[in-house]
């Protein structure tokens, strides 16, 4: 995801943690496959979701908590890595 992208997402999710998750992008690679694979599932839900017929579509939800699960574990790295820094 190219930086553009990235700080229009930041703009909605975890606003408050928006230089650490730059930071941990680029310095610790499993942050940073986690935020492109919630990314990857974000585009596949929106495409998914645009069409009427996978409205009703359990592989929707599915692919909303696997998103979910990911975000969960951003928020975990995000707050760690954070209280470290308060240190």
């Amino acid at each position: 995801m190219n930086t553009k992208e990235c700080n229009k997402k930041l703009k909605h999710m975890f606003p408050e943690f928006r230089e650490i998750i730059q930071k941990l992008r680029e310095d610790n690679p499993h942050f940073a496959k986690i935020f492109e694979e919630h990314e990857i599932l974000d585009k596949e839900i929106n495409h998914l979701e645009q069409n009427p017929v996978n409205l009703i579509n359990d592989s929707i939800e599915s692919l909303k908590r696997k998103k979910l699960k990911l975000k969960d574990e951003m928020y975990r790295l995000l707050s760690h890595f954070k209280s470290e820094l308060n240190v």
